[in-house]
């Protein structure tokens, strides 16, 4: 990132891809670990046969109700957003921290803030992690954050790897600490079942970090990566960019901003004719949707004739208008060759063969 800072280089992603999917991968695997869906299922095919109640209750030990059970979520963004209002749909009382998102998000959604993680971890029943991973919440679940849960509580984690500690959660769920837990991701992948930790620690499932993929999700990463594409190259880099994540550099001054790839090298000094008008190679437009000069709405049409009613005054930068044309000085008389000594015939009509 600090080369291509220097460089001059917009770097884009698509954080608007596979939120849904994200979303309802999370709530398939609270309800596994609610139900005990996966290993009820593993049961049966490895031949185990329920001959009558008490086999059932044995096996589907440790299964909770879901409505009134509270739902805790460390990170409440775009996937955290969707699972809040998934979850308040199968009856859990929803409780989020967040300490990036300003006040009164929480009653647009619905949901209750609590503003510590010490205070999200003790009330929950169930806790979802979605937030991102940097230097300050590596290993936020660990070893002393996991006594601070409710005994018996759920743990799920779609988001990154390297937010548990897999050494303290193995742990928690050996002493029962933590009734059962659901990975998506893993600080090292591919995971390994039988190497790690997690080996032999039981009521734990884990899925291949397949949380973010449909056939629907696949093709929407390509149109989104495509348009933003699109944008780069038709408009001003990088205020035509969606989702430019160091758009702050170009800002700051540090680099220069881009033109568009079809920008001619220097500004005429009058608009082209209507006639001559190609969109995405007007100076004055932005790749051919919005105006440069950030002077406000949409341009009138027909504001580029001059003497139209409204046109806007040039720009500062543009070239200042051409005078208007000076009328040459009177020039004195032209005498032309006549065929007679007579001085006074100089109003004579002029015949053609004497115009050269």
């Amino acid at each position: 990132m600090k080369y291509l800072r220097h460089a001059g280089i917009a770097v884009c992603n698509v954080p608007g891809y596979g939120v849904e999917e994200v979303a309802d991968t999370t709530l398939c695997l609270i309800l596994n670990l609610y139900r005990r869906t996966y290993w009820l299922a593993n049961m049966v095919r490895e031949g185990k046969k329920f001959t009558g109640p008490e086999q059932v209750r044995e096996a589907a030990l440790g299964s909770a109700r879901i409505r009134g059970d509270t739902l805790g979520i460390v990170g409440l963004g775009r996937i955290g957003s969707a699972v809040a209002l998934r979850a308040k749909a199968f009856g859990f009382n929803v409780i989020f921290y967040d300490p990036y998102l300003p006040d009164g998000i929480e009653k647009s959604l619905g949901l209750t803030r609590v503003y510590t993680l010490q205070d999200l971890l003790f009330q929950s029943d169930c806790v979802s992690l979605h937030c991102s991973l940097n230097e300050h919440n590596h290993h936020l679940i660990n070893e002393f954050t996991i006594k601070q849960m409710r005994p018996g509580a759920f743990l799920v984690n779609t988001a990154r790897g390297g937010l548990v500690d897999d050494e303290g959660l193995a742990a928690a769920l050996k002493l029962g600490r933590i009734r059962a837990a659901a990975l998506d991701v893993h600080e090292n992948e591919p995971f390994n079942v039988f190497q790690g930790p997690l080996k032999d620690a039981p009521n734990i499932m884990c899925t291949p970090h397949a949380a973010f993929y449909s056939d629907a999700s696949a093709q929407e990463l390509r149109e989104m990566a495509a348009s933003e594409i699109r944008r780069a190259i038709v408009g001003r880099i990088p205020d035509c960019l969606r989702n430019c994540v160091n758009k702050d550099y170009f800002l700051a001054g540090t680099v220069p901003l881009l033109p568009p790839h079809t920008a001619p090298p220097s500004l005429p000094s009058q608009p082209p004719p209507p006639s001559s008008y190609s969109e995405g190679t007007s100076p004055r437009m932005n790749g051919g949707y919005y105006g440069a000069g950030g002077g406000g709405g949409a341009q009138a049409a027909h504001s580029t004739t001059p003497g139209v009613p409204g046109a806007p005054p040039p720009a500062p930068h543009d070239a200042p208008p051409a005078p208007p044309p000076q009328q040459p000085p009177p020039q004195p008389p032209i005498t032309l060759p006549i065929n007679t000594p007579d001085p006074a015939n100089h109003q004579i009509k002029q015949d053609n063969s004497d115009v050269h």
